[in-house]
């Protein structure tokens, strides 16, 4: 089972000075930061997704998405290709999409078959997958008689685009000189129900695709997406291969393994560190909250606070400095106690006046107490200590979610059939 990483441009820098909170002068983002493949090892995927949408942009219902690469990093990565700007090891595979999800309120794709060969061959990406339109609706026993016909048209666009994609493939791969990469193409599969779903495989092998991507699955439940699974069984071919879109499931992977489900993509993990109200910081057998020390200069609530004079900045200053300090002489055993450490934790998070999150201090006391980074093998925790689980600006929770990608990674090695 291979696990690819979406690429969202994020990247840590390694002389960043947590002591300060200050990056080094020098810094130079594309030429010193580091990708979690750069940053850990082993790597904690097999390889990176990456989509059009995030390089180049879109149009979707808002109006105009930028996209998360700047122009000078889209012009390196059409010049360098995907391999050299990513650093790639060469074990490590790319796989490129079109972004469904940043064009979900149009009614057809905005980009044509030409302009997403362009970008898979120009990046040099080692698959690609078809252009496709997500279909959010599950509904397992719904005919296609009785469902809706926003959800028809869009998996006929799905496999309209798909037809024309393989063919345009084999074209340009025919053209290719020798000794120069050949795309593997990857059909987009979308359906609203198993049988649906087993329809859109069916057409997409009649076509010619081995290796095909399962998509709109995210907010199904795991007995759906294996019912789904079952019934493709029935109708696949002998060879073809499958990639789930958006899925983790660690613990349904020797389930997916059964139906020939061999790789998928997900940032669970990763954004868990940030996104979720509890589980940031991951471990073999759990999950711990992360410790929050929110910055006066960066905390947009806090600011307005002491705009307004609730809350006075030297106080607020003072407490924050107080929670890193006690913090980082608990990690290091210097005389200081855990409950000396939530006091001063819950004096700064009441300066915020909100109840909510001061209940959630108590938490706290479950990482301080098991300080699990005391027991963690990666890189990055050995390096950086008690400052993986402080949720405090980007550079140390995005180091907290490359954390969890090698947790992920260790326990996918652990499974029979990977």
């Amino acid at each position: 089972m291979k696990f690819y990483f979406p690429d969202s441009q994020d990247q840590i820098s390694p002389g960043y000075d947590f002591i300060n909170d200050e990056y080094p002068y020098h810094r130079v983002r594309q030429r010193d930061d580091l990708y979690a493949h750069q940053a850990v090892s082993p790597a904690p995927y097999d390889g990176i997704l990456v989509s059009k949408a995030i390089v180049d942009g879109t149009v979707n219902g808002a109006g105009k998405y930028a996209g998360k690469y700047t122009t000078g990093q889209r012009d390196r990565l059409y010049r360098d290709g995907v391999s050299h700007f990513f650093g790639l090891p060469d074990t490590m595979r790319s796989l490129g999409d079109c972004g469904a999800f940043n064009y979900i309120d149009q009614e057809y794709p905005p980009y044509s078959i030409d302009e997403v060969l362009d970008f898979y061959y120009k990046c040099g990406f080692d698959s690609g997958i078809s252009i496709d339109h997500v279909i959010f609706g599950y509904k397992p026993d719904l005919p296609e008689k009785d469902a809706d016909p926003a959800w028809v048209k869009r998996r006929e666009i799905s496999l309209d685009l798909a037809e024309k994609f393989i063919k345009a493939v084999t074209s340009r791969n025919k053209l290719m000189p020798e000794g120069k990469k050949r795309l593997e193409p990857v059909g987009a599969a979308q359906g609203w129900s198993p049988d649906s779903y087993a329809d859109s495989v069916s057409r997409l092998q009649e076509m010619g695709y081995k290796r095909i991507a399962l998509g709109g699955m995210v907010p199904l439940k795991t007995p759906e997406i294996i019912a789904c699974l079952e019934r493709i069984s029935d109708v696949r071919q002998d060879g073809v291969e499958f990639h789930l879109l958006g899925i983790t499931r660690v613990d349904s992977m020797e389930r997916f393994v059964k139906f020939h489900v061999t790789s998928f993509d997900s940032t669970s993990a990763f954004r868990q560190a940030f996104m979720d109200e509890r589980n940031n910081y991951h471990t073999a057998d759990r999950s711990y909250m992360a410790i929050r020390v929110p910055q006066v200069d960066g905390n947009l609530a806090l600011k307005r606070l002491i705009l307004a004079g609730v809350v006075s900045q030297s106080e607020a200053i003072k407490a924050e400095r107080e929670c890193l300090k006690l913090l980082r002489r608990y990690d290091t055993d210097d005389g200081v106690e855990v409950q000396e450490v939530m006091d001063a934790l819950r004096a700064y998070q009441s300066l915020l006046g909100d109840a909510k999150k001061l209940k959630k201090v108590e938490k706290y006391e479950a990482t301080l107490v098991d300080r699990p980074w005391k027991h963690c093998p990666c890189d990055l925790c050995r390096k950086y200590k008690i400052e993986m689980v402080i949720f405090r600006g980007t550079e140390r929770n995005k180091r907290r979610g490359f954390h969890n990608m090698t947790v992920l990674e260790a326990k996918m090695r652990k499974l029979p059939l990977t």
